[in-house]
């Protein structure tokens, strides 16, 4: 219990000490106000770039590859020449692949056409054309918001359907249910059979703005576009119990070899890409960027946990006589320890939190599309920095008030 009152004390003295030299106070949390603001700035900002990129891959599926003629290349040098010879990836080797594929949940085929004008009347947008296959929304979500998905009649016969995205219902359609209603794309006809939820504007969208997206059946689509670039992507979405996709890789792999008749000593001519290997290239990225912030913060904090420690020093100076009274009547050492290093601390913390503030008023500021979020991770992050420079700021000074001897500390002036 008297320990418990003895650090109350050492707490309400340090409080005191903090608010009777209030400018001082203020000129020394700055170091630290400054470098806990540019490490968290950095970590939220990181964090939120990610999350906004993460949520875009999610777009084109989990535990799905893609097969393609060309590899997707994160860094070094991209070797395309070695690509450019390579034949595309055609719907007779989707459907061999659907047939063949035992390690499969879905196999779909899809391609795009971007910068499409359609058009209802006086009303037109640009949009993205996604051509695909029935089972498009086992690899990646659909929420059609009204209307329905499409049939597998609808994919087979290559009707002229389509699932539109909430921009384009609203500006060819404006006050309008577009369900059942007719547009023109490429000057043929297409029904609206479903519109997807509204998404809004992401930092990347990986395989494109569903607002502004317009599926169509895969057979459709190649009768306007495969004369000319008959191509497509092949994604394929392995079963949740095939640990990395090792198996579903691997059958893709022995199928298109024998399919493409490639000797055994001959290199694969196709791609199979993984969107996780874009995930793993990003968060290189934010780790160099996260290191920077810990760099650029350090100094700061180094400079700030200078000036608290001279502050702290001189402190003790200041009342070395208060300290000899103070030991004159009984307190002990311990107290006299703990009523200085608490003093350092709330400087610290009190640095920490004005940066923290600042990286929260920093959060309301629109940046594009990016939305930022200061996360209670990088709250407590900050808040314990703050706490270990105030430590470590404070410890020599307050061991040193603590070493006083009380007879000598009186004598000071």
């Amino acid at each position: 219990m008297k320990f418990l009152r003895q650090t109350f004390e050492s707490f309400r003295f340090a409080w005191q000490a903090l608010r009777s030299n209030l400018l001082r106070t203020t000129l020394s949390l700055l170091g630290v106000t400054i470098g806990i603001f540019a490490i968290i700035a950095v970590f939220t900002i990181v964090d939120s770039l990610e999350r906004n990129i993460k949520d875009s891959l999610a777009g084109i599926g989990d535990k799905v590859v893609y097969v393609q003629k060309w590899p997707w290349g994160f860094g070094g040098e991209y070797q395309w020449w070695k690509y450019f010879q390579r034949p595309e990836p055609s719907l007779t080797e989707f459907k061999f692949l659907a047939e063949k594929l035992e390690n499969a949940e879905a196999v779909v085929a899809m391609d795009f056409r971007g910068g499409v004008t359609v058009r209802n009347g006086n009303n037109s947008i640009q949009s993205l054309i996604q051509g695909t296959t029935h089972e498009y929304n086992k690899i990646s979500e659909v929420p059609v918001e009204q209307g329905r998905y499409f049939s597998p009649q609808e994919i087979e016969a290559s009707r002229n359907v389509s699932i539109i995205g909430a921009d384009i219902a609203e500006t060819l359609f404006p006050g309008q249910n577009p369900v059942g209603k007719e547009f023109k794309l490429n000057g043929l006809k297409y029904v609206v059979i479903g519109v997807q939820q509204r998404k809004g504007a992401s930092l990347l969208d990986f395989g494109g703005n569903p607002d502004t997206k317009c599926l169509i059946p895969i057979g459709a689509f190649a009768k306007m576009y495969h004369s000319v670039y008959p191509s497509i992507d092949i994604a394929v979405k392995g079963f949740e119990q095939d640990e990395g996709l090792l198996e579903v890789e691997s059958e893709i792999r022995g199928l298109l070899r024998a399919r493409r008749g490639l000797k055994p000593m001959q290199d694969d001519n196709f791609a199979i890409n993984r969107p996780e290997a874009a995930a793993k290239a990003i968060s290189g990225v934010f780790g160099v960027l996260t290191l920077a912030g810990w760099v650029i913060g350090s100094f700061s904090i180094l400079v700030g946990g200078f000036g608290i420690a001279n502050i702290m020093f001189v402190s003790v100076k200041e009342r070395t006589n208060l300290i000899g009274i103070q030991k004159s009547l009984g307190a002990k050492n311990y107290f006299i320890l703990f009523q200085f290093l608490f003093e350092a601390v709330f400087l610290s913390l009190i640095g920490g939190l004005v940066g923290i503030l600042l990286v929260y008023l920093v959060s309301f500021m629109k940046l594009g599309s990016l939305e930022i979020i200061l996360s209670p991770g990088n709250i407590i992050l900050g808040l314990g920095v703050s706490s270990i420079i105030g430590m470590v700021s404070g410890i020599l000074p307050a061991l040193l008030a603590a070493r006083l001897d009380p007879v000598i500390a009186i004598r000071s002036k």
